[in-house]
């Protein structure tokens, strides 16, 4: 009963959440994002310095970096903790992504995509800049925003002494869906990715990894999620299990009018599925546009331009312009 009326209260949460939303405000807002990793602490002196400059209404280095205090204009001033090496790896990021739209964000790995995931997903807090959620901001708006947003990461988390059938009705009661629904839900979904009967009620551990990840996608998709967050998420599902991903993507934009940020090695579903894409590189991004555009922008050779084209191109010409500048440039510049 009581689970029930707690169900009901959050299900009236999230609808207001909803209602208060202007229909013109974009699904996500990244506004000059940074995250860094191995960065040293301030002195507590200057944290709470900064903490009551902000409460007292000064304007301040506190305003824009999210209680990284001392941090200076875009971390400049910055410093690596001892014995360890200073990673940016969300470099002034901005990005605006508008309702029902399926944003595609690509990069080598390492170049910041899961990052960012988990900065949209409230898992980690920003350097600097802000994120929107729907004009809720991801840090003073936290539990707002968690009911909005629903993720899958191809690293997916799951109790694995139970079954996919136990952890996805734990996953949709905590989001307000009741057991009988997210089990008639979850029975149509695992069906058309795939997974055979006799695997719903056995234990998770005994399952492949791309076993799970179909499980870990259904999670996700019961839930009806506002907006999407996708990490890599057909990595390692078979061709099949990839276009019924595709397939669920498009009918829960269409049909649900969700919001979907997708990141991802495929290209050809990158192509397949996205009005736009971002592509990342050593955490910034290097080109944004669609599909269409990104392939326009890439010489023929004698062939259509592929979005692996575009990748290979925009990534790895930086990455040559850099050791050209460090092989030419003269020692004398170098060291001033």
């Amino acid at each position: 009963m009581t689970t029930q009326v707690n169900q009901k209260i959050d299900n009236k949460r999230t609808t207001a959440t909803l209602a208060r939303i202007s229909p013109h405000e974009p699904a996500l807002v990244v506004d000059r994002v940074y995250k860094r990793f191995n960065a040293a602490s301030d002195p507590i002196w200057r944290r709470v310095w900064s903490a009551l400059r902000k409460q007292n209404g000064q304007n301040g280095v506190a305003d824009d970096t999210n209680g990284s205090a001392g941090s200076g204009a875009h971390g400049a001033a910055r410093k690596a903790r001892r014995g360890k090496e200073l990673v940016t790896a969300v470099d002034n990021v901005s990005f605006t992504v508008e309702r029902r739209e399926i944003f595609g964000v690509l990069g080598p790995n390492g170049s910041g995509k899961s990052t960012l995931i988990r900065l949209l997903s409230t898992l980690l807090v920003p350097d600097e800049g802000h994120i929107r959620v729907f004009g809720l901001d991801v840090v003073k708006e936290e539990m707002q925003v968690k009911r909005l947003i629903n993720r899958v990461s191809v690293e997916a988390a799951f109790f694995k002494k139970l079954s996919p059938r136990e952890n996805l009705l734990y996953g949709a009661r905590l989001y307000g869906v009741s057991g009988k629904e997210a089990d008639r839900k979850a029975r149509a979904i695992l069906k058309r990715l795939g997974l055979k009967d006799s695997s719903y009620n056995a234990p998770m551990e005994d399952m492949s990894r791309g076993m799970q990840q179909k499980v870990a996608i259904a999670r996700a998709f019961l839930t009806q999620p506002v907006v999407l967050l996708l990490d890599e998420p057909t990595t390692g599902l078979d061709p099949r299990s990839k276009l019924e991903v595709q397939a669920f993507v498009n009918e829960l934009r269409n049909v649900h009018d969700a919001t979907i940020l997708i990141t991802t090695h495929d290209m050809n579903e990158a192509d397949a599925l996205c009005d736009r894409i971002a592509i990342l590189d050593d955490g910034k991004i290097v080109a944004l546009d669609t599909p269409k555009n990104l392939k326009r922008s890439v010489r023929r050779n004698g062939h259509e331009p592929t979005l692996e084209d575009v990748f290979m191109q925009l990534t790895g010409k930086e990455l040559v312009e850099k050791d050209d500048v460090e092989d030419f440039q003269p020692e004398p510049i170098l060291a001033g």
